[in-house]
């Protein structure tokens, strides 16, 4: 069985933060206006707010951090292996 998505655990977390940001309480919303409400469509020529992208695109950092590690790592072992085999 899969773990839970970490997209989720940053959606709550985003939404915990504006919560103390704002100093409102969070009102949950059901399901169902989920499933109906139509997808945010901006105005032509409008450029979302900064707040907007970064709440969005939250998990892309991590991410860009682990595949720069991963890579390093690799980057390491074709050295050592040309010293070894070359």
């Amino acid at each position: 069985m899969p773990k839970k998505s970490r997209r989720a655990k940053a959606k709550h977390r985003a939404a915990v933060a504006k919560v103390v940001q704002e100093g409102v309480p969070q009102q949950p919303r059901p399901l169902s206006a989920e499933v109906q409400s139509p997808a945010r469509v901006s105005p032509r020529g409008q450029v979302p707010k900064a707040q907007d992208l970064a709440s969005r695109y939250q998990y892309v950092l991590p991410e860009m951090k682990r595949i720069g590690i991963i890579a390093g790592s690799i980057i390491v072992v074709l050295i050592i292996l040309s010293f070894v085999l070359g």
